[in-house]
């Protein structure tokens, strides 16, 4: 398996699909689930371009604080950056099997889109139930990759294209599990919700039009893919939206527990 790498490069799409209508949707729906209150301490868990933390200031307000993680440099570098001036936001470089935070330390953990890409979720949970206080709050978001329709004039090229992005993950069906992986790491009141995140235009705002950029760039030299084949792929996807009748609709889930 070859993951997405977090660097630059990609760091940048990511900064650009983390800003349209649907990732902002999604946010609104994680940071509702969170339900941060004044002078709580929070932790995320992957925080990628720190989005989450930056909305989340006025929430904990002067009293609170939050940590944010992340095993990759380039992206705690945007993620200090845009949280700059917020002293209570501070930021740790670190894997989310070893989380590098004091046990019982906070009131809520969340985690948004990483799971997926950890290859030992039961360590991670475990880890992140170390952090958490008794009775503290758990949230985690991931992606049933086996839930996207995708239409396209060539069938077969889009599943291969589809089964080779699943590569840039440790589990493209994590959520199936996730439930249980939580009980088993202590957690209690296991709930979750699916949002469809569908669109029937080639909208930029829309996630299945963001990802794109993501997906070509990925699977340009894997599994005898070349990269004017994925720039065909892409180009298609323009057309058909010239023509409406672009389609593409996935299931996300949130997931929300307490700490035991």
């Amino acid at each position: 398996m070859s993951q997405l790498p977090f660097d630059e490069e990609t760091s940048q799409r990511l900064e650009s699909l983390y800003r349209t209508r649907d990732a902002l949707r999604r946010r609104q729906l994680v940071l509702e689930a969170i339900a941060a209150a004044p002078g709580e301490r929070i932790l995320d868990v992957g925080c990628g371009p720190g989005f989450y933390l930056v909305e989340l200031v006025d929430s904990v307000g002067p009293d609170g604080s939050m940590i944010g993680v992340d095993s990759s440099a380039t992206m705690l570098g945007i993620a200090a950056g845009r949280c700059e001036g917020h002293h209570n936001v501070t930021f740790r470089e670190g894997d989310a099997t070893a989380l590098p935070v004091e046990d019982a330390s906070f009131d809520a953990v969340f985690s948004v889109q990483v799971l997926e890409y950890v290859p030992d979720v039961t360590a991670a949970l475990a880890e992140m139930h170390r952090a958490l206080k008794p009775g503290g709050r758990i949230v985690v978001w991931d992606i049933d990759w086996a839930t996207v329709s995708w239409y396209s004039s060539d069938p077969a090229r889009m599943g291969r294209f589809l089964r080779v992005w699943d590569e840039h993950l440790a589990d493209p069906s994590l959520p199936l599990t996730l439930a249980a992986r939580m009980r088993t790491a202590g957690f209690r009141d296991v709930n979750f919700q699916a949002h469809a995140f569908a669109s029937g235009e080639f909208d930029p705002e829309a996630y299945g039009v963001a990802i794109i950029p993501l997906i070509e760039a990925f699977v340009a030299g894997r599994a005898g893919i070349t990269a004017d084949e994925a720039a065909a792929w892409a180009a298609e996807q323009r057309e058909l939206g010239d023509r409406s009748e672009f389609f593409f609709s996935c299931t996300q889930f949130c997931f929300h527990a307490t700490s035991t």
